[in-house]
């Protein structure tokens, strides 16, 4: 591979190897730009809600109405899974899931619905299979992602996979 790039360079160093090129960049077939052309007339992009979050932060201290809403579901280890999850007096949800795995990443914004939409009636963990074996191993995870509730202290259900968010609200309200 080295021996065709270095040949390449060879031949693109010599004069006649210039001249086909600066054809080929005036030719009419081809247009003049080589790459990404400027737009010359750039029109902003507005919406009702930037505009409205704009004005309300120049008369308080709110920047975005996002930040109310955001939900970062805690992660939780094998130090703490006895007080979270068993201890609990509420449902549990717990995800466990790797940050190489690409399907624990597509069920990662419905996990977070889930936590929005059940606040007051479920609690919801994660727990990284990667810096908690001993418990991905105790409940027998062999695939992620894997969702599993527990309700007083016992497993309940298991969901293994990407699923759908309807397959993960009928398991939740079996146990609430």
């Amino acid at each position: 591979m080295a021996t065709i790039i270095e040949s390449i360079a060879v031949v693109s160093r010599t004069s006649a190897s210039i001249a086909p090129a600066v054809a080929l960049r005036s030719s009419p077939k081809f247009p003049r730009y080589v790459g990404l052309r400027p737009n010359p007339k750039p029109r902003p992009i507005f919406s009702t809600h930037c505009i409205a979050s704009r004005i309300a932060s120049r008369n308080s201290r709110v920047v975005c109405e996002a930040q109310d809403t955001a939900v970062d579901v805690p992660a939780i280890t094998d130090a703490n899974w006895q007080s979270l999850v068993i201890e609990s007096e509420s449902p549990v949800l717990v995800e466990f899931w790797a940050p190489w795995c690409g399907p624990c990443r597509m069920i990662t914004p419905i996990i977070d619905e889930l936590a929005i939409q059940y606040t007051g009636k479920l609690k919801c963990y994660k727990l990284n299979t990667d810096e908690s074996p001993s418990t991905a191993t105790r409940y027998g995870i062999r695939s992620i992602p894997t969702v599993m509730i527990f309700k007083d202290g016992e497993k309940k259900d298991t969901v293994i996979g990407a699923v759908p968010k309807s397959t993960l609200t009928s398991s939740i309200e079996k146990f609430l």
